[in-house]
C-alpha cells in the first residue's frame, strides 16, 4: 500500500495505519490484521482537487486488487 502511494502522489507525508485489531468483533474483522486501514496523506499532487477527485485518485492509486481485499479504508487527504 504504501509504495502504490508513494509512487502515485510524492507525498511530504504519508502515515498507513493498520487500525485491525480495534474492530475485533465487528464486520469484515480478519484474524491477523489488514482488514481495517486509516492513510493520511499530504502531497501536492491533491492541489486543486476536490475531496471527492482526491479519494478516488487513492483508490486508482492502490488498485480494485488491493482496495477489494480490504474492509475499510478511511482517507485524511491534503496538499
Amino acid at each position: 500500500m504504501e509504495t502504490r502511494l508513494r509512487e502515485a502522489f510524492e507525498p511530504h507525508e504519508l502515515v498507513v495505519r493498520d487500525d485491525s485489531e480495534r474492530h475485533r468483533g465487528h464486520a469484515g474483522f480478519q484474524e491477523g490484521g489488514e482488514s481495517h486501514f486509516h492513510v493520511v496523506i499530504r502531497s501536492e499532487a491533491f492541489k486543486g482537487q476536490s475531496r471527492i477527485a482526491r479519494h478516488r485518485a487513492v483508490h486508482q492509486a492502490l488498485g480494485a486488487d488491493l482496495v477489494g481485499a480490504i474492509h475499510a479504508l478511511s482517507l485524511d487527504l491534503g496538499e
